[in-house]
């Protein structure tokens, strides 16, 4: 049994534009992997300052693109403080790892970041992945098929707390005995809850739960590493998923992420957006590129995208 009183969980309808679809969004993924929070704090206000829609945290207890000696800092503490040092832009962690936080006390973290952020965050939500970084921390990671069991209870427990006054949750990883969620998050009818999601069963989780579905092409050394299943097959799978259930595919937003490749040219940039953008992706993020690449990265944010938004490119 999941509780006395089970509520509908099912996530409120995005907002669209007058077209029906909803507006499109552009951002970076700021990982902190080797900066000071400094340079991090310096990096959230540039996007903001440029006009980005949503900047992102990675995490990771270790960088995952170098070796293990590279510093990096806690993503929700980190975050947290980059709530209160900028004013418009969203923020969240792409994705934060399920076996790394108790979901309830994820939950409490997020909704605290909410409130400093006056209502900006999105909850990225993933089931964890890399193998070195638990070993290394003493971290259970199991097997595929029991992080998913994990998840599943996880988003399920996470999406109860925001629906209801006391949640009571027996499920087989995660327990809740009369548990209340206050303060309650600034944003209604609770925190937009975004979930990373590449294979079958993570997919159908995304079309329960998610307000946002984020996914990338296969890519060795991340999550999609094995995941030979192209975009478009993805998302085929994630729309029958969501009419098997009763509910609108385009309800959820679709995200998306590329390396600094698509910010060494306006044409990258471009093509990135714009294949992704028939495919239906809503969001767009690309990582921060080298320093030989921020004037593109001015150019993008000051005319491309604009232009993008005003239809004109």
């Amino acid at each position: 049994m999941r509780g006395d009183v089970r509520p509908d969980t099912k996530p409120a309808s995005a907002p669209s534009t007058p077209t029906g679809r909803p507006p499109l969004r552009f951002g970076l993924f700021l990982s902190q992997a080797g900066k000071s929070v400094a340079q991090v704090v310096d990096q959230f206000q540039m996007a903001e300052d440029l006009g980005f829609d949503h900047a992102w945290l990675v995490d990771h207890l270790v960088d995952t693109d170098g070796p293990p000696s590279v510093p990096i800092h806690e993503a929700w503490t980190l975050l947290a403080g980059l709530a209160v040092r900028t004013t418009r832009i969203r923020l969240g962690v792409l994705v934060t790892s399920n076996t790394f936080r108790h979901p309830a006390i994820l939950l409490k973290s997020a909704v605290t970041v909410d409130h400093l952020s006056g209502g900006r965050l999105v909850l990225g939500m993933g089931a964890g992945w890399h193998a070195d970084e638990h070993r290394r921390y003493g971290i259970e990671l199991p097997a595929p098929a029991e992080r998913v069991d994990r998840f599943a209870e996880a988003v399920e427990l996470v999406s109860l707390l925001m629906a209801q006054e006391r949640t009571t949750f027996a499920g087989r990883h995660y327990r809740l005995d009369d548990a209340p969620l206050e303060p309650r998050p600034v944003q209604t009818p609770r925190i937009p809850i975004l979930i990373a999601a590449h294979r079958p069963r993570m997919l159908r989780l995304a079309a329960r739960f998610a307000d946002q579905w984020d996914t990338f092409a296969e890519m060795p050394g991340t999550a999609t590493d094995g995941v030979a299943t192209p975009l478009a097959e993805r998302i085929a799978f994630l729309d029958e998923a969501c009419r098997s259930i009763g509910r609108d595919p385009a309800e959820i937003r679709r995200s998306t992420w590329a390396t600094a490749a698509a910010l060494r040219s306006v044409d990258a940039y471009v093509a990135f957006v714009g294949h992704h953008r028939a495919l239906g992706f809503t969001d767009f993020s690309t990582v921060m590129p080298a320093p030989d690449d921020l004037p593109t990265l001015r150019r993008v944010a000051q005319e491309v995208i604009p232009a993008i938004r005003a239809g004109r490119a």
